[in-house]
């Protein structure tokens, strides 16, 4: 496996190998909590929108998760990287790498509407400073779309009952509310993820359903750190896991 002079290769979560770009955006806490909050479905057909490295892919496969995954990507260095890094881990064959603008995609593409939908969209809106990296700007900021744009492109491949997960900001909270209203996705779960249990959240879980009913369950909040750096025992176990547990389930 060749491993370019702009790249890194690292050992992740999972005992995977994960090639990165040295100016792109790292496997970061964000993508392992969503991949973690997606539930088991042995059988699914997935997509991940913005997929990058394919690090939740990645995940979602060695946990037997899903059964094949389809990774859109807009930047065509990062569409080969998922290639690269499928085939490294043993997954070619059951991770697709797409070279497509998530604004462009329909279910003609994965061959059919899919079971789960997945993305870590970029959170920033944009602003007149770009990134010095324009790999890091176009994975951060919405230069090439936004949350409706993701909302809408999840709502267009899922099936009817399909889950689309998602992780946000929570000070944007009201935008992703609207975007899944009008892709017909009806937020079922959501999460708050604090850093310290006296700081407010950071970041936002959500799991919503293709044609569902309106109600939603409020999970207990996720907390990060008990002090300093170290880890919360209900982190550590989603660590040690890949899965949330029952408490974050509906009851």
């Amino acid at each position: 496996m060749n491993i370019n002079n702009d790249e890194t290769l690292t050992e992740v979560n999972d005992g995977l190998k994960l090639i990165q770009k040295q100016d792109g955006l790292t496997f970061g806490t964000d993508a392992y909590l969503l991949a973690a909050y997606v539930r088991r479905q042995t059988r699914a057909r997935a997509a991940d929108l913005g997929s990058g490295t394919g690090i939740m892919p990645l995940l979602l496969l060695s946990r037997k998760k899903v059964a094949h995954v389809h990774a859109v990507e807009l930047q065509s260095d990062f569409a080969d990287i998922i290639g690269r890094n499928a085939e490294l881990n043993g997954f070619d064959g059951l991770l697709t790498p797409h070279l497509a603008d998530v604004r462009d995609i329909k279910t003609e593409d994965f061959g059919g509407t899919v079971d789960v939908v997945l993305s870590n969209p970029p959170y920033m809106k944009v602003t007149g400073k770009a990134n010095e990296s324009e790999r890091k700007n176009i994975a951060r900021h919405e230069v090439a779309g936004g949350i409706t744009d993701f909302c809408n492109a999840a709502g267009r491949i899922l099936k009817h009952g399909g889950l689309f997960y998602t992780v946000w900001r929570p000070d944007r909270l009201c935008e992703l509310m609207d975007a899944l209203a009008g892709a017909g996705l009806e937020v079922k779960r959501m999460t708050f993820v604090h850093s310290r249990v006296d700081l407010p959240p950071c970041l936002v879980l959500c799991e919503a359903k293709k044609g569902a009913a309106s109600g939603v369950y409020v999970t207990p909040p996720l907390v990060m750190y008990s002090s300093g750096t170290v880890y919360t025992d209900t982190l550590t176990k989603i660590y040690e896991t890949g899965d949330f547990d029952e408490s974050y389930q509906k009851p």
